[in-house]
């Protein structure tokens, strides 16, 4: 009888029976985060081979080939190489390739790693780049719901970033991809207008409570009814937070014992550097009788504070205060403190004085200070600062009375005050403009830069270049006309001034190199001007006001060799006049600024 193959057998050859299935070949069942199994199921099959009867012994098959090369790569991961070799990145399991990006905060950072291998690529790019930074508004519920859910990409947030519901575009709005952006169940419009409220703010908190490795987080919603006692808890929890902004009145109203929490075990941050509160101007949400009770318990838990801003607009209408900041001043106290901004704030007249007075001296790390509080009465801000008081300060921005206080502290190593901004002269005859510039001149010799907010009189400006001959950087601000002019004469846009006569005022001002303040240059129809011997292209008139813009620029230069920068002929174009010497011809041209 002759073996023959059955219809149907393709590929058996005679006399040879196949291999018995001893292990599953389903490539699936195998994942790649068990090892283990991965390694016993490779033993039990490479063991099955020599049992095998007849041809099929030591033989695989095709899909017993291809489980092997998956179980393979399961394990090789976990198998230490030879002496001398390196694992690679790539064959990683995918678990610390997880671990690796979770430390990479930078997204440039990021996008460098997920273009190096697809494998990267698929861990990166759909985990971490896409969720390092969320910018949304508290009404995203479909956001909230899907960092609530998956709890791991919660954790990948840096930076959150809550917008106003009020704030127009959505292109400021910055989700990841892989969360739908079409209405959903969850913002269901059909809910009482308190219920909705209170169902955003449910999802948002559930949401902020997963996010534990955030670190910059700017709260800019002052149009919800969340407040920020209920917010700054779950804050507490968070140890790499760096960076905290937070854009809303409610935040200074007086604290609401029982949603503050437990006082005696207070939790703090110790990774906490910048904080920042600010009041929107609103008259939502904004009090009467605001208070820094709410802000200074916040500010108890940050041991470590180094920028600290605090500013105030209080809202337009009758009986609205200004928050006494004379607790927070007494009590507050930050050894790294190294910027500070107070505006908007009073202190009263008998306390105040001598609680700023002891707040300035206690913070010897102090290198930017921004001050700009109301003293109650008719006293005049005049602080009696210790000596030593404020051996690092390089910038000082408040009015003139506290400019001549910092000024005339002694001090055993002379400070490196170089930039003075917020100084309004209003008259040279005044008190307090003879005793800034007496102050100025005696012992503002570090000074570089100076930024007035106003100045009423030219022979003011002549007087101050005098007391600080090293300035390099003048901006005189607005020119503050008398009370008798009309509405129209305040509000009507400044002339080109006389470029002679301030050449003039300046002259002293040796190693000037910016000006702003002032215009002295006319328009030019073609903007793209740029340079003094291409006026074929201009008209009659354009070529009248190019050869007075050259007069200008030689006169300014004549007097001030080393200015190189002015003002532009129109002062919201967002440019400058550049001026630049060619041999013996001075040239001047318009460039566009940043910011």
């Amino acid at each position: 009888m002759s073996l023959r193959t059955k219809p149907g057998a393709k590929g058996r050859v005679p006399g040879r029976r196949p291999p018995s299935q001893t292990v599953d070949t389903a490539l699936k069942s195998y994942p790649r985060t068990e090892p283990l199994a991965a390694l016993h199921t490779l033993q039990k099959l490479l063991s099955s081979l020599p049992s095998r009867v007849g041809g099929c012994a030591y033989k695989l098959t095709h899909d017993e080939h291809k489980l092997s090369l998956h179980l393979l790569a399961i394990v090789e991961p976990f198998v230490a190489l030879g002496c001398g070799a390196r694992p690679a990145l790539s064959t990683q399991p995918a678990e610390v390739l997880d671990l690796i990006a979770s430390h990479i905060h930078s997204k440039r950072d990021l996008l460098t790693l997920g273009l190096t291998c697809a494998r990267l690529r698929d861990v990166v790019f759909p985990r971490h780049f896409e969720y390092r930074v969320v910018r949304c508004k508290v009404s995203a519920v479909r956001v909230w719901n899907h960092l609530c859910v998956n709890r791991a990409l919660a954790r990948n947030v840096r930076t959150l970033e809550v917008l106003d519901e009020r704030a127009g575009g959505a292109g400021r709005e910055l989700i990841p991809r892989g969360i739908r952006t079409c209405d959903t169940d969850l913002e269901s419009t059909d809910d009482e207008l308190k219920g909705v409220h209170k169902k955003h703010g449910r999802f948002l908190l559930n949401a902020l409570a997963q996010m534990t490795g955030v670190q910059t987080v700017v709260w800019a919603c002052g149009h919800s009814p969340i407040s920020m006692q209920e917010v700054w808890p779950l804050l507490l929890k968070c140890p790499d937070l760096q960076q905290v902004t937070i854009c809303d009145n409610l935040v200074f109203g007086d604290l609401d014992e029982d949603k503050g929490g437990n006082e005696k075990d207070q939790l703090v941050l110790p990774g906490l550097r910048t904080a920042a509160f600010k009041a929107t101007g609103n008259t939502y949400g904004a009090s009467k009788n605001p208070a820094l009770t709410q802000i200074q318990s916040m500010l108890n838990r940050c041991p470590r504070l180094e920028s600290l801003e605090v500013a105030y607009a209080r809202p337009k209408g009758a009986g609205f205060t200004s928050p006494l900041a004379d607790n927070l001043l007494t009590c507050g106290r930050w050894s790294r403190l190294q910027s500070l901004t107070l505006g908007g704030i009073r202190c009263s007249s008998a306390h105040g004085f001598a609680a700023a007075s002891a707040f300035l001296a206690a913070h010897a790390c102090l290198e930017i200070l921004h001050i700009d509080i109301t003293f109650e009465g008719n006293g005049k801000p005049q602080l009696a600062l210790a000596p030593n008081s404020l051996p690092r300060l390089r910038e000082v921005r408040a009015c003139k009375e506290l400019v001549s206080s910092v000024l005339v502290c002694p001090c055993d190593t002379p400070r490196p005050l170089e930039t003075i901004k917020g100084v309004k002269l209003g008259g040279g005859a005044t008190p307090g403009d003879r005793e800034f510039l007496g102050s100025l001149k005696r012992y503002g010799a570090s000074v570089r830069r100076l930024e007035l907010a106003g100045w009423n009189d030219l022979e003011e400006v002549k007087r101050l270049a005098e007391c600080v001959p090293g300035l390099t950087w003048l901006d005189i601000g607005k020119k503050i006309n008398p009370p008798s002019a009309g509405r129209a004469n305040r509000l009507a846009a400044p002339a080109n001034a006389n470029a002679a006569e301030w050449a003039v005022t300046l002259a002293s001002l040796t190693e000037l190199t910016t000006f702003h303040g002032a215009r002295f240059f006319f328009e030019v129809s073609n903007g793209d001007y740029d340079r003094n011997d291409s006026q074929a292209a201009l008209c009659v008139s354009d070529r009248s006001r190019v050869r007075e813009n050259d007069r200008s620029a030689s006169v300014l230069t004549g007097k001030c060799p080393k200015l190189r920068r002015v003002d532009h002929w129109d002062e919201n174009a967002g440019k400058v006049i550049l001026l630049s010497r060619d041999g013996d011809k001075i040239r001047w041209e318009a460039r566009r600024i940043k910011g």
